[in-house]
């Protein structure tokens, strides 16, 4: 079956792995036809031969989804879980451990979502919207990042930025250390130092750049508080959110552990990491004004 723009397929030189997009059809300088990839589920742009690629039908996309929608709600559960924890925490120490009259009530932080891809960004803001974290989301591409976030930030006042979008290690273009062989992991650094640069505290704008094989490093140096991809492997289109989700529900005077914010990702330590981080969460009281009599 011949693929065409749109269609979802697999790689055979990878044993069809990984499903994909396909985005583009170019020829190379020799005439070959090049197909351009985005990973369906992972953060991964790639190119490929065309004669390397092959259409999955309609029922094995549907086995795989099922696969991955498992995982999905496997992470979402815990995070659940670990979201009640964190709630009964605040109440205890919002009332000092008494049963108030008032009921009280959270701010959680608020999130800006960049990414490169807007299919991702809408699964992202349906699992931000399930989960109850504020969010602005914004389609952008990767490469105009960096001019457009100042802008944003004084827009939209985050307490979160995630920075995200595709990304690809080429090992053709150098080894692992060179940012200059990544495909868009220096506008990503780009962004996070711009960002920086309008606040320059970690605690007060809490900032998740990267993508899939992203380079984790110069991420973390360029000021992100965590990033992708310290094994230079794929990462989950939607493991930003559980990242972000964590930090906008834990407590302004809670430091976060990264392996607490790690563990309940689709990935994990080998495709997410990052550095210790306070939360942004306030809670306050009364929710609701009792009546004069």
């Amino acid at each position: 079956m011949d693929a065409c723009i749109g269609d979802i397929v697999a790689r055979k030189s990878y044993n069809c792995d990984l499903l994909f997009r396909v985005i583009n059809i170019n020829n190379d300088k020799l005439g070959n036809k090049v197909v351009i990839l985005y990973g369906e589920d992972v953060r991964l742009v790639a190119d490929a031969p065309y004669e390397d690629i092959v259409v999955i039908n309609e029922r094995e996309q549907k086995k795989r989804k099922k696969v991955d929608e498992e995982k999905i709600e496997q992470s979402y559960k815990l995070f659940r879980q670990e979201y009640q924890l964190i709630r009964q925490k605040s109440e205890y120490y919002a009332t000092e451990g008494y049963a108030s009259t008032f009921d009280f009530f959270q701010l959680p932080g608020k999130v800006l979502h960049l990414d490169g891809d807007p299919l991702y960004l809408k699964k992202c803001l349906a699992l931000y919207e399930k989960i109850g974290v504020p969010v602005f989301g914004i389609h952008c591409n990767e490469k105009e990042m960096p001019q457009k976030v100042t802008g944003y930030i004084e827009k939209f006042r985050p307490d979160i930025l995630v920075v995200t979008g595709h990304d690809a290690y080429t090992k053709a273009k150098g080894d692992k250390s060179d940012l200059k062989a990544y495909r868009h992991s220096k506008y990503f650094v780009q962004t996070v130092r711009q960002a920086r640069n309008k606040i320059p505290h970690l605690d007060q704008l809490v900032i998740f750049a990267g993508a899939c094989q992203s380079h984790f490093e110069s991420l973390i140096r360029a000021g992100a508080n965590f990033a992708s991809s310290p094994s230079r492997i794929n990462i989950h289109a939607l493991d930003p959110v559980y990242i972000v989700s964590k930090i906008s529900f834990t407590p302004f005077v809670d430091r976060i552990n990264v392996w607490e914010v790690l563990r309940n990702t689709l990935t994990g330590e080998k495709g997410l990491g990052g550095i210790e981080t306070r939360g942004v969460l306030r809670t306050g009281m009364p929710y609701k004004l009792q009546q004069e009599e």
